[in-house]
């Protein structure tokens, strides 16, 4: 009876060994069938085995398998080069990784261009409505609909907070049908369906995006830390509260997806070894009130990502925010458009654009339902920055320069943003200039279009020393270029440092 017992003892720890060595054998979280690859770099693959084990690597395009071994930490990592594909080659791929008899073959793998889609609930917000938040994208039954695009694959990163940074994500690579596009951010679609439209290759959206979250909680302890203004605005404030002392879990707060670094170590390192094209972001509600320092802390991101993700600059383009008067109803209010100049600031870092939404808005509502805008205009700043597409107008009016004839001010923009002229959107004045003299009140301006030029005026003010345009909260604009981009708001004075001026009501 003894040596049955014992039998079956020494039988239960050899099944249980042999389990534990295959669970050991894993690959990275993302690596999945029915994902897309970026073409024409290098991809990693990776996951964990016993130390010393042997793993091969085998693509489809590929004439030799790629060798590596796990090392003492149970880790191994592997390369295979990644072609460059023909526009129109949408042609599936497997890749097969093999350790000792076990081994896992993903398929129907795409070859083309891969992005990162990240920010807080108007990055997040789906084509389909989630009442009574959002409201869906206009049209949101035909454009769900129509959202039938197998060259299109999904990567919906679910929502979790770690203190420390993580190896293991969840989501699933989803092809674009309608029922899989109606959960996924709108933005990411619509960008992603116009360079599949443009550039005829495979697109690969991987969105990792939280409502109400801040720039902080996707930035790394390193980069806050290093930073003496950064550290005393959100880090320090946090390690020092009783907060950062709760053990974490998967539930969603409006306090906790503000804490600093939770969902970069959460959300964004996992990611790491993935090859992109580049970044989306369409964040800014939740650090309205931050002004300058948000440039700061944006910038210190992205520098932060890139080095994370270490494939040189990597494209960042995001989106400044729509016009909202935040239940507040005052149109002399102006700290949101201080933001916009934040954001604004953000663009003297290499290889970054701006997507605006000054008219496509809805001051009502702080997630407007016009996505695909959005999504078209970040598409237009990759296709003429990243893909170098010819002709292709990214850019609306931007302020260059005023000068003042009698009580007349003269406003020029940067001659590569007019494009083919001036015009507004609804064939009326261009509207919310406003000019100030040396008392620093402004005065709403009648503004006309003359030989792409604005010319301003206003018969309360005789010498204007100031202009601003679009410079209020929720200020909806007609001023654009022919090609339909809107101008961007700017202001020539920085007089809000020495108390602000009152500006009179909005036209």
């Amino acid at each position: 009876m003894r040596r049955l017992f014992l039998v079956q003892v020494c039988l239960f720890v050899c099944i249980h060994v042999f389990s534990q060595q295959a669970q050991s054998f894993t690959i990275g979280d993302p690596l999945q069938s029915n994902m897309v690859i970026q073409q024409d770099k290098p991809m990693k693959i990776w996951g964990t085995a016993p130390a010393g084990d042997i793993i091969k690597i085998k693509a489809d395009w590929l004439n030799n398998a790629v060798i590596v071994q796990a090392n003492q930490h149970n880790e191994w990592t592997g390369k295979i080069q990644v072609p460059a594909i023909a526009a129109g080659d949408f042609q599936p791929h497997a890749i097969s990784i093999t350790h000792d008899s076990d081994w896992i073959v993903l398929t129907n793998i795409l070859i083309g261009e891969v992005w990162l889609c990240s920010g807080q609930s108007n990055m997040d917000m789906q084509l389909k409505p989630f009442l009574p938040w959002l409201k869906g994208v206009l049209d949101f039954e035909n454009e769900i609909a129509a959202a039938d695009h197998p060259e299109i694959r999904l990567l919906d990163i679910q929502t979790d907070f770690k203190a420390a940074p993580a190896e293991r994500s969840r989501g699933t690579w989803k092809i674009c049908t309608p029922a899989n596009a109606a959960d996924f951010s709108a933005v990411a679609y619509y960008f992603g369906l116009e360079l599949l439209n443009k550039l005829h290759v495979p697109v690969g959206l991987i969105t990792s995006a939280v409502g109400a979250s801040g720039c902080q909680a996707w930035t790394s302890r390193e980069t806050l830390s290093a930073d003496t203004a950064l550290n005393a605005k959100y880090l320090y404030p946090f390690d020092t509260s009783a907060v950062s002392k709760e053990t974490l879990d998967s539930v969603v707060t409006f306090e906790k997806v503000l804490r600093p670094t939770l969902l970069y170590n959460a959300m964004i390192y996992p990611l790491r070894n993935i090859s992109l094209r580049g970044f989306l972001w369409y964040q800014g509600e939740s650090n309205k009130d931050d002004g300058a320092m948000y440039t700061k802390l944006c910038t210190a991101m992205i520098h932060n990502w890139r080095a994370l993700f270490n494939q040189g600059n990597l494209p960042f383009y995001f989106v400044q925010v729509a016009p909202y008067n935040w239940l507040q109803n005052d149109s002399t209010a102006f700290n949101y458009a201080v933001f916009r100049e934040a954001q604004e600031a953000i663009l003297k870092e290499k290889n970054t654009g701006m997507a605006l939404t000054m008219d496509i808005g809805d001051p009502d509502d702080i997630h407007p339902r016009d996505k695909k805008n959005v999504g078209l205009r970040l598409a237009l700043d990759a296709l003429a920055n990243t893909y170098g597409v010819k002709g292709t107008a990214y850019i609306g009016p931007q302020f260059s320069g005023f000068s003042v004839e009698k009580d007349h001010a003269i406003i020029s923009f940067e001659k590569k943003s007019i494009g083919a002229g001036l015009t507004t959107s609804d064939q009326q004045p261009p509207k919310h200039f406003f000019i100030a003299g040396d008392d620093k009140v402004f005065y709403p301006a009648v503004a006309e279009i003359k030989n792409d030029k604005v010319i301003a005026y206003s018969s309360k003010v005789k010498n204007p020393v100031a202009v601003r345009y679009a410079f209020t909260n929720y200020p909806m604009t007609n001023l654009c270029n022919k090609a339909g981009l809107p101008a961007m708001p700017f202001r020539t004075d920085k007089w809000d440092s020495i108390g602000s001026p009152k500006t009179t009501a909005q036209q």
